[in-house]
């Protein structure tokens, strides 16, 4: 019965979720157009608004895609991923402390015994920076779960924080990037860095899944033959 009763509340979450970001003024926020308006209309203050607003937003669990590519057609590529890969570290580190102190006790509780769980803190805690470096170098996975889901586990802050600011360095600039040749192809520019951008953002996204089918793919025996078994 107990399960039930999470089940429901983790639906009800996601469906308030889904609420707010399609009927409030939350919507804004995966408004790219919006949020390089505003952006520009900030002046020198447009920096310290932006990494404050993607911390707020990345710590409640919205995504920052949309944001980054923003980043990229107000600051440039330079500007743009260190002031993006500011926010959502931030922000990660947020999403963590949420998690590891409001919810961690009553995660392990419940589900501290699963296989799974149990599973994901062995391999954290025997390689806690490869395992955040990997889940960050992967495009695919659900970033914001993810913040949430390592606040669940006994990962320390600082090892966190390190691999959540390194491991994010490609994408924020495959974003970032897409975010200022974006600009320059729909202002009438060259197009062909767009696809460029598109096809590094594409490259990263194959990636991870490419490493994992070689390295779950079986290893050849090696046979001997008979003359060479008589000889030993």
């Amino acid at each position: 019965m107990q399960s039930y009763k999470t089940v429901l509340w983790i639906a009800l979450g996601i469906f308030t979720l889904a609420i707010v970001c399609l009927y409030t003024p939350v919507k804004l926020l995966f408004d790219q157009a919006f949020l390089v308006m505003e952006l520009d209309h900030l002046g020198p203050y447009a920096a310290l608004f932006f990494v404050l607003g993607f911390t707020i937003a990345t710590t409640f669990g919205f995504p920052g895609n949309i944001a980054t590519i923003a980043a990229g057609a107000v600051f440039g590529l330079v500007w743009g991923t260190v002031w993006s890969l500011l926010g959502a570290t931030f922000g990660a580190v947020g999403a963590f402390l949420l998690a590891r102190y409001l919810i961690y006790d009553w995660v392990t509780h419940y589900f501290g015994q699963r296989p799974l769980m149990q599973r994901i803190n062995r391999a954290i805690v025997r390689s806690p920076m490869s395992f955040v470096l990997a889940m960050r170098f992967t495009p695919l996975s659900p970033f914001s779960l993810v913040n949430f889901l390592f606040g669940l586990t006994p990962i320390d802050l600082k090892t966190y924080t390190i691999g959540t600011f390194v491991g994010l360095i490609p994408l924020t600039i495959a974003y970032t990037w897409l975010g200022v040749t974006g600009k320059q192809a729909f202002s009438g520019g060259d197009h062909r860095p767009f696809f460029l951008a598109l096809g590094a953002l594409t490259i990263l996204s194959l990636l991870p899944i490419a490493f994992k089918q070689k390295s779950t793919e079986p290893k050849p025996v090696k046979r001997t033959n008979r003359r060479q078994r008589l000889t030993r």
